[in-house]
Formats: structure tokens, C-alpha cells, sequence
């Protein structure tokens, strides 16, 4: 396990320029590793992202008897298939603060049936996940809440899901539909079944990387646009046999937006103009305020054109990545307003309201709503020490406040509990400074 200290204090940098090699997507690394898990065959995955998240998955996974190989010290790992069946029906799975592996797995083991305790960390027992309980028990599953209603930890009873027809509600998170698709083959063995969204859906990039990943693994979908899902009768998962995991376009955005702060070139390597992830589309936020964006095949890279512009723009689709152009704000030429970012809320953190505390410590003016957040920048940035509420993603975010020389002379931003990174990119800080030119 590495070693971080209780807290990081980043000397102001003048220049940001170089080249980093991203970690492996959290979102797909995750995905994978469940549907390695359900398939028929032996998969080979290269690249897997190496994080608390990643862990917590592959030790439940293990738990339930799957068999997996990690391959020397690389991220290449072996996962042997139990083609739609595990062989221990009953288990107790600590599944961290990581989303992306209990919601999935959460209906992977309703459809496959046993007798499952899951739970996490204190702030994973805060966060939702009563819309997919709620549509799993609707349609035959057996889930009790052992603390709250509607939030983790569950108890999960062997039950008999087999309909013909779910509904998700879509407006809290995209994940719920996620884990519904990703068992739909489990629960689709002797009929078709149609999953119906309810309301609006949020973070539709995201169910795209599910829809991608199913097709890798065999499975058909038919969709009617984003209101319904049907999934024919009879599929199973099959090994794609190999396997590689993008780089992380979440991770990519805080060095490309360092590159836009603070000259670059920065170029990220990793992901590019053929990546399934929608987060991607976080450049398209760096074009507006200002920044010349070159995109390849695997790399993407970022250079300022000036000081950046403020903007005013809906991140409904990229909720993750646009936590860094709040702090981006920072160093544009007026108010920026990030708007329909509810979700937020229901994060790792409330990230509405962490990000506002924050950017005001720096001295930024901040209106926050329910759903939007409006930054005004200083006129200059002020030193601060920065709380980062066990969130991977508010350590990494005001790393960039170091950044552009725009701190007084001889002042610092001071990150505190840095290991909070570990959870998707634990060597996130070696890379930050990789790039930092304080010269």
C-alpha cells in the first residue's frame, strides 16, 4: 500500500506542460470485471485501472468464488467466466464508497439468487440506491434495507425475478439503469424483457458505455432512443477473450484543463476520438472557454490560447468532469455558471456543497443552487487549505489551483488528506507534478 501524507501543500506553478499516461477508466474497469465474471470463457484484460474501487470489486468478486489471475505486477488480469451462475450463494460484500460495483452487483446477485449482506463505508450507507431496490423487489426480488430505507446496507434474499417488464426511475442516477442492463441477461433467460425509464435520464454517456461493453460481451440490446430498453430472451455473456480498458476521461480532464490554464502543451494518452466514454465531451467545455484542443486516435492535448473565457453551459451529461471547470473558473475572465448538476449531491460527497466551501476559501464568489453553481473569480486566488471529504475527485480538482502563477508570491494551496486519490488514481499527484513547471 503507498504511503500519503496527512496533507500535500503545492507551491504555485507557472507553466504546465508534458505528457501523462492515464490510469484505466474506473467506469469501464469495473464493467468488465462484472461481465468477465458472468460469461462463458476466460477473459484477458488489459490495462485495468489499480484503485480502491477496482480492489473492492475484485474482492467481492473473489468472495463469490470467481476465479481471477492478475498477471506479475502488471494491471493485466485473467477472469475465468461462471457463465451466469457463482458458486457461493452466500456472503458478506464490503464494497468500500465504490458505486460502480455495488449498484451491478447489487442486481447480478438478485437475478442469480442466494443470500447476500452488501454494504460500505459510512458515506456509501448516505447514498442512494432505493430506485434500483425499489425496481428489483417490483419485479420479484427479495431486498431488505438493514439501516435506512432506501440506502445501503442491503440484504439480499433468494427471490424469483423473472418479468417481463421493469421500470427505473433515470433522475438520480444513471447508474440504476446500469445495473438493471447489466443483469438483464440473467433476468432474460426464458423471456424478453423491457426495462422502462421513468422520468428523465441523466448521465446518458455513461449508459452508453453499458450498452458498448454488453455488445463486447455478446449481448443485444434494442432500444427505443433513451425511454426503453428490450432485451431479447435466451443470451448469454461470452468472453470477448481479450480485452483493453481506455484510459480515464474523468482522470484526463484535470491535466487538460491545466494545460488550458496554464500554457501546455499537456497531452493525455489513453483516450481520443474513438473513446466510448462520454466525459470526452469535457473538451468541448475547454473549446468554449478559450482553449486549442488536438485530438487523436489515444490522445488528446490541451494549450492555452489566452485567458479563458467564463462560460455557461449544462453538464447534465458529464457530471464527473465538470467539477474540474468549476475550479477552471477560477481563471476566467468573469462568472461561470454550471447548471442542471444535481447529482452532485448524491456523489462521494455532496459536491454542490463541498465545491462551494472550497471555492470560497480561495476567495471566489460562489452562488449555489439546488442544481447549479455559479463561480466568480478572485481577482487574486488566496491561499487555502483544502478539505477533500474523502473525495478522490476534490482532491484532484484543486490541485489546479496551484496553477498559472495566480497565487499571492510564496503561498500555497494546501490539499488535505490526499489519499482520498487512491480511489480511482493513486499516483494522481506524481502526475500532477509531472507536468508543474515552477520556474
Amino acid at each position: 500500500m503507498r504511503h500519503y501524507p496527512h496533507h500535500l501543500d503545492l507551491q504555485p506553478v507557472r507553466r504546465a506542460q508534458g505528457v501523462v499516461k492515464l490510469p484505466g477508466s474506473k467506469s469501464i474497469s469495473n464493467r468488465i470485471l462484472l461481465l468477465a465474471a458472468l460469461a462463458e470463457g476466460t477473459t484477458e484484460i488489459k490495462s485495468l485501472l489499480a484503485s480502491d474501487d477496482t480492489h473492492v470489486m475484485l474482492t467481492a468478486l473473489q468472495k463469490l468464488g470467481v476465479r481471477w489471475v492478475q498477471h506479475g505486477e502488471s494491471q493485466d488480469f485473467a477472469v475465468t467466466g461462471t457463465a451466469g451462475t457463482l458458486p457461493v450463494h452466500s456472503a458478506d460484500l464490503f464494497m468500500g464508497n465504490a458505486g460502480t460495483a455495488i449498484r451491478p452487483l447489487t442486481a447480478a446477485l438478485a437475478a442469480i439468487g442466494g443470500d447476500y449482506t452488501v454494504h460500505g463505508v459510512a458515506r456509501m450507507h448516505e447514498r442512494p440506491i432505493g430506485d434500483l431496490v425499489d425496481a428489483l423487489n417490483a419485479a420479484g426480488a427479495k431486498i431488505d434495507y438493514t439501516g435506512n430505507p432506501g440506502f445501503p446496507p442491503l440484504y439480499i434474499h433468494r427471490g424469483h425475478l423473472r418479468p417481463q417488464h421493469m421500470q427505473v426511475r433515470g433522475n438520480v442516477s444513471s447508474q440504476f439503469l446500469t445495473a438493471l442492463l447489466m443483469a438483464s441477461p440473467l433476468i432474460a433467460r426464458e423471456q424478453s424483457l423491457k426495462i422502462e425509464v421513468v422520468g428523465d435520464l441523466i448521465s446518458k454517456p455513461y449508459i452508453e458505455i453499458t450498452l458498448n461493453l454488453l455488445a463486447r460481451f455478446g449481448i443485444q440490446i434494442e432500444r427505443d432512443g433513451w425511454a426503453s430498453f428490450t432485451i431479447p430472451a435466451g443470451q448469454m455473456y461470452q468472453s470477448p477473450g481479450l480485452i483493453h480498458v481506455e484510459g480515464d476521461a474523468s482522470s484526463a480532464s484535470y491535466f487538460l484543463a491545466a494545460g488550458a490554464i496554464a500554457g501546455g502543451p499537456v497531452r493525455v494518452e489513453g483516450v481520443g476520438q474513438s473513446s466510448i466514454q462520454g466525459d470526452v465531451r469535457f473538451v468541448e467545455a475547454l473549446q468554449q472557454m478559450g482553449a486549442e484542443i488536438t485530438v487523436g486516435d489515444n490522445w488528446i492535448e490541451a494549450k492555452s490560447n489566452g485567458v479563458l473565457k467564463a462560460i455557461d453551459a449544462d453538464f447534465n451529461h458529464i457530471p464527473d468532469a465538470a467539477m474540474t471547470i468549476a475550479v477552471a473558473a477560477l481563471y476566467a475572465d468573469g462568472t461561470s455558471t454550471l447548471r442542471n448538476i444535481a447529482s452532485w449531491r448524491v456523489k462521494e460527497t455532496d459536491r454542490l456543497a463541498a465545491m462551494a466551501t472550497e471555492l470560497r476559501k480561495l476567495g471566489a464568489l460562489i452562488e449555489e443552487g439546488e442544481d447549479y453553481l455559479r463561480v466568480t473569480p478572485p481577482i487574486v486566488l488566496q491561499p487555502a487549505s483544502i478539505d477533500t471529504y474523502d473525495d478522490h475527485r476534490m482532491a484532484m480538482c484543486f490541485s489546479l489551483a496551484s496553477l498559472s502563477g495566480a497565487l499571492r508570491d510564496g503561498t500555497q494551496v494546501r490539499i488535505n488528506d490526499p489519499q482520498c486519490v487512491a480511489k480511482t488514481f493513486p499516483d494522481y499527484f506524481d502526475a500532477f507534478a509531472g507536468i508543474a513547471q515552477r520556474d
